[in-house]
């Protein structure tokens, strides 16, 4: 089973992102048979089946091989991967694009930056999975609280000017056998988590 899954085909997304098949891949993050996971989420086994008959058409979901229980022989299923992400290529001509966003310092713009980074490391992963090979990725996350906005500001200065201070000095485009990294530096706000209010 992969940790994650970035889902490219239209096709496939539409069978995914249907609220029944995605619980069911939520249940076979072990392997399990169609008669457990119907009893689980409610359905009868006719239609566990052939919502696991859509999953398995489209590599969703697969056979994890057979258990005995009583005089019966079950078979098993087992999701594709842990957790699953769509990627704006299965959008087709809608898809998200940062090219189509004039204002660089709107949320929007990062949006179609993050949907880029889905597309392409997804597309990276794929190829390094074919190849049997590892693929080298940094990812830095971690969180800040400003006093005040002029604070922010300056942040972002300082930031800028050391970011472009790195890439200018270990950039070097005429590098034989060298290959370009994509860098993107976002910052948003932490979302704040609504608690529900005390009954009186």
């Amino acid at each position: 089973m992969l940790d994650l899954e970035v889902i490219q085909d239209p096709a496939t997304a539409t069978v995914a992102l249907e609220p029944i098949r995605s619980r069911l891949l939520a249940e076979l993050g072990q392997p399990a048979s169609a008669a457990s996971v119907a009893a689980k989420i409610g359905l009868t086994r006719q239609k566990a089946n052939y919502h696991l008959n859509a999953l398995r058409s489209h590599r969703l979901v697969q056979e994890a091989g057979e258990r005995r229980w009583g005089g019966l022989t079950e078979r098993l299923f087992v999701a594709s991967a842990a957790s699953y992400v769509v990627a704006p290529k299965a959008m087709g001509p809608a898809a998200t694009d940062p090219a189509r966003t004039a204002d660089r310092l709107s949320a929007s713009y990062l949006i179609a930056l993050a949907a880029r980074i889905v597309q392409e490391v997804g597309d990276l992963v794929r190829r390094a999975r074919e190849a049997d090979k590892g693929l080298a990725t940094l990812s830095i996350d971690t969180e800040i609280r400003f006093r005040s906005a002029a604070e922010r500001a300056a942040f972002t200065a300082d930031l800028t000017h050391a970011v472009t201070g790195l890439a200018a000095r270990y950039h070097d485009a005429s590098a034989p056998g060298g290959r370009a990294h994509r860098l993107i530096v976002a910052a948003h706000p932490t979302p704040i988590e609504n608690t529900p209010k005390e009954k009186p």
